[in-house]
């Protein structure tokens, strides 16, 4: 892999993405819109307006686009990325492309009906190597996000998590009341299994997602543990320090 980064902190590194994005047309993280748009459909009207956080290089929002969706935002912290996108893209009208950080979103509060993330959040965790138990600045990170996240969606807009995570490791940074949304787990591939999270404004926590919250800071932390999959084809795993 010609991309992958010397150590895993440069995977929240700027100058590392600007880097690659200069010479990187496409990589697509967790499987290609095929594998997912199922679910997808399930959970987005076609007439909606949607933010898609940290979309790199990734053919998703065309493959939207083609499918239907209109009115698609995408956001990046790399100009290099973004110029790119917005070329290559430039035929498709109702997309737009905005350099901008996921932690201080510069849109009006209630302004999409739906945010999808898909490996960004995974990003921001490289450095982490107890899931179990995240280092406080990433759970600060994470928390950051979310309310930024919560802050943008209208009422019963729903945001949309696609992450390597599995529910035990990353609900306990999605399950938290004053995000003011409910959390369900769904999963798609077959021999190896991502993990489609829809959170929806406006509801409550599951009783014992509220548990979850509540026990948190006091969960017994486990001897050891597998976090992620294994698969040869996706660079990023090569990379995670279990």
């Amino acid at each position: 892999m010609d991309h992958l980064p010397n150590n895993n902190s440069q995977y929240k590194d700027q100058d590392y993405w600007d880097e690659r994005y200069r010479h990187e047309e496409t990589f697509e993280w967790l499987g290609p819109f095929s594998h997912f748009e199922h679910l997808l459909r399930e959970e987005i009207r076609s007439n909606e307006t949607i933010l898609i956080l940290g979309c790199g290089n990734s053919s998703m929002s065309y493959d939207m686009f083609m499918s239907g969706y209109r009115s698609i935002t995408n956001i990046d912290f790399s100009p290099n990325c973004i110029e790119k996108m917005a070329i290559k893209y430039a035929c498709c009208s109702g997309m737009e492309w905005k350099v901008m950080d996921a932690k201080a979103l510069e849109f009006e509060n209630e302004s999409f009906d739906v945010v999808l993330e898909k490996g960004t959040l995974d990003a921001m965790m490289v450095d982490e190597k107890n899931p179990w138990n995240v280092s406080q600045e990433t759970a600060e990170i994470i928390d950051q996000v979310s309310k930024e996240i919560s802050r943008v969606l209208r009422k019963g807009g729903r945001f949309i998590s696609i992450t390597f995570a599995q529910p035990h490791f990353r609900k306990q940074l999605y399950a938290k009341r004053e995000y003011r949304w409910s959390i369900k787990h769904q999963t798609y591939g077959s021999d190896f299994h991502y993990h489609f999270y829809t959170m929806t404004k406006g509801e409550n926590l599951s009783s014992g997602d509220q548990e979850l919250e509540d026990k948190r800071s006091q969960r017994a932390e486990p001897q050891s543990t597998v976090y992620l999959q294994i698969t040869e084809n996706e660079d990023y795993l090569n990379k995670i320090e279990i």
